[in-house]
């Protein structure tokens, strides 16, 4: 049985599984690394809230995955290969790793090469809704050899997950091709209100769009896809970039992926830290604004 959890990179998605793990079996220990803290130390702001949070700081990757049972490797996807070969040395046989990153399959396929080559047990794992509100019981896709041994304890502690298979890769293949269309829209939402803003033309276009896909509900649809946007654009740039990868691999293109990217990424850079979200009539001009200068830089 599940005991020790490790967490390597500690942001939202990983605090979030923590939350209710830690609720569904207050018998679990949990331990957790992150590179921010390398900068800041044992005794840095980052150590201190993850302490707060309940959770043992590791001073290193390594050092994180010595106890535990499971560990989650949670970080960004150009990130995601650095940690599976900078722990692999250090995994035993009977540990499992979690890949739940938002890479390529092919990426998944040579972090599980890299994990399984020094005895572990490697699960390709595809979040597939944001982690908020259901957390850890947020519709997971599970690929892998390992998969089907961890269903038991994955039906312990009331995941929601489908076993895809044992090839890795297969779950996240999912995730990459149905993220050109989630991260897309979001994108062609942004850009065509930014445009029609800056043309002075919105109240025209919106009602056009409006006639045209009125299943969208744009009373709120475009403020949500805006908060995605600036709250978790650089992280969603990330994934995008993967996701073309992901075409070209197929003999497609990745050339919508990676604009789609670019997208992202200029939201992300503006940042929703200096803007009222909640209304949108004023949020939409201020962020065109900012969006132009950002474009002069």
């Amino acid at each position: 049985m599940v005991g020790f959890i490790a967490f390597i990179g500690f942001g939202e998605a990983a605090r979030a599984f923590h939350r209710s793990l830690a609720a569904i079996d207050p018998s679990l220990r949990f331990t957790a690394y992150d590179r921010l803290m390398e900068g800041e130390g044992a005794d840095g702001a980052f150590a201190r809230g993850v302490c707060a949070a309940g959770v043992r700081p590791a001073v290193s990757a390594e050092a994180a995955v010595a106890p535990a049972d499971w560990i989650f490797s949670a970080v960004t996807a150009d990130q995601s290969h650095v940690v599976a070969e900078a722990i692999a040395p250090h995994l035993r046989a009977g540990q499992v790793v979690f890949d739940i990153n938002s890479v390529s399959p092919g990426r998944k396929r040579s972090n599980a090469a890299t994990i399984e080559g020094f005895g572990a047990r490697y699960v390709d794992m595809a979040v597939m809704a944001p982690v908020e509100p259901r957390r850890h019981r947020t519709p997971v896709l599970l690929a892998g050899t390992a998969a089907g041994t961890v269903e038991p304890e994955l039906r312990r502690l009331d995941f929601d997950y489908r076993l895809l298979g044992s090839e890795p890769g297969t779950a996240t293949a999912v995730k990459m091709v149905r993220s050109v269309f989630v991260k897309g829209l979001e994108a062609i939402t942004v850009e065509t209100l930014l445009a029609a803003e800056r043309s002075d033309c919105l109240e025209i276009v919106r009602e056009s769009l409006e006639r045209s896909f009125p299943g969208l509900d744009w009373s709120r649809f475009p403020q949500y896809q805006f908060d995605r946007t600036l709250v978790h654009g650089r992280r969603r740039a990330a994934e995008m970039r993967e996701s073309a990868a992901t075409l070209d691999a197929l003999g497609l293109s990745g050339a919508l992926a990676s604009a789609i990217a670019e997208v992202q990424d200029r939201m992300g850079a503006v940042g929703a830290a200096d803007f009222d979200r909640t209304d949108f009539e004023t949020l939409l001009p201020q962020v065109a604004a900012a969006r132009v200068r950002g474009a002069g830089d």
